[in-house]
């Protein structure tokens, strides 16, 4: 088969969870001797990942406006015109932004496949006529797409509510195995102490609640114990990003920056505990990875944070700092571990989460709807 993907920025290291997502899957689909082209946005090309190939997967890029209002409609407009010269067997979009389209590849003659990634529209980030057209994505995509990927019952519900679509198909994002960590020259480098410190990761924008995180360590009993350190940073830099940075910085928080590779994984493997605050998540794999390394987690109490395997003592009310305090006080100081060297690490069944599986179901849906 011939598939075409459009609707990430693109891959290698780019920072997103649809591009984490498409980072892992679509590789694993190429080796199994599938056609694949990813269409990338041009602002996210750099240097360090500008190539026509990784891992099997051709890489194309296209124009796309670093203007966080136009970026996603115009590159998905024109991707879509750039996909159908490839003529695709199958043109997989990811997110519902890009999924205002649909209907003009459909016009186009192409078999589409749409990832629902999550209501983006209730991001905080978007104004109220962002917020129209995201909905108006979600809606051409349930309408007009082949078949709709979800990548949580939530969101299953929400299209089988609002639009009757009831055939999309569960297909979760997934994690890896990640290798045994035993290096801590990035950790050192950037002042941060092994086994001494909560972890969250994420984009620098107001939906993943670390402004909440920040506020709830300023006032933390045992701060002088551990340290607050995130991983990621703003695509956009505004108004909210820069006003985070300078609470972490008075606040004595270590930002790390985006970060992939071994530096991600030193800050991952010795962690104390990983954090998430976030109002709003499709499937989150920064969790998945924080699961993968046995993290003991805290995290907001919303539906796409609700995994069947965690347990309730690991949830703390959205939006709270008190009750994020309180979260990081019972899993840090009840248990004993305040002067423990060795944080604790537990484990979780990610069978569902697994990347290969992952491929297998995306390949069999492709090939029902030749």
């Amino acid at each position: 088969m011939k598939i075409v993907v459009i609707g990430t920025r693109g891959i290698p290291e780019i920072q997103g969870g649809v591009e984490t997502h498409c980072q892992e899957l679509y590789p694993r689909i190429a080796s199994m001797g599938h056609d694949v082209t990813i269409i990338r946005r041009t602002p996210y090309v750099t240097a360090a990942n500008r190539s026509d190939n990784y891992r099997g997967v051709e890489l194309v890029d296209v124009y796309a406006p670093k203007k966080k209002s136009l970026e996603a409609i115009v590159h998905t407009m024109l991707a879509v015109v750039k996909a159908r010269r490839l003529h695709p067997d199958i043109l997989h979009i990811h997110a519902v932004g890009p999924a205002l389209l649909t209907p003009l590849a459909r016009l186009l003659g192409m078999k589409v496949v749409w990832t629902n990634h999550g209501p983006d529209y209730d991001r905080q980030k978007w104004g109220k006529l962002a917020k129209a057209v995201l909905r108006m994505g979600e809606r051409m995509g349930a309408r007009f797409s082949s078949r709709p990927i979800v990548i949580s019952k939530v969101i299953a519900g929400i299209l089988a509510d609002k639009y009757g679509r009831k055939d999309s198909v569960l297909i979760y994002n997934g994690v890896n195995r990640p290798p045994e960590v035993k290096g801590v020259d990035f950790l050192e480098k950037s002042g941060i102490r092994p086994g001494r410190y909560i972890l969250a990761m994420g984009r620098l924008v107001e939906e993943k609640g670390f402004h909440d995180l920040i506020k709830a360590y300023s006032q933390w009993p045992l701060r002088s114990d551990y340290q607050l350190v995130i991983a990621g940073d703003a695509d956009h830099e505004d108004d909210y990003s820069r006003r985070l940075k300078r609470a972490a910085a008075a606040e004595g928080v270590i930002m790390t920056g985006f970060i992939r590779g071994e530096a991600l994984r030193q800050v991952l493997g010795h962690a104390a505990l990983f954090a998430m605050p976030s109002y709003h998540e499709g499937l989150p794999i920064a969790l998945l990875e924080a699961l993968s390394y046995g993290l003991d987690v805290a995290v907001s109490d919303i539906p796409a944070n609700r995994l069947d395997i965690l347990e309730p003592t690991d949830f703390f009310p959205v939006g709270n700092p008190d009750a994020i305090a309180d979260a990081l006080t019972a899993k840090l100081a009840d248990h004993g571990r305040a002067t423990d060297p060795e944080p604790l690490r537990r484990t979780y069944d990610l069978s569902a989460y697994d990347w290969d599986r992952i491929a297998l179901q995306t390949v069999e849906l492709y090939r029902s709807l030749l």
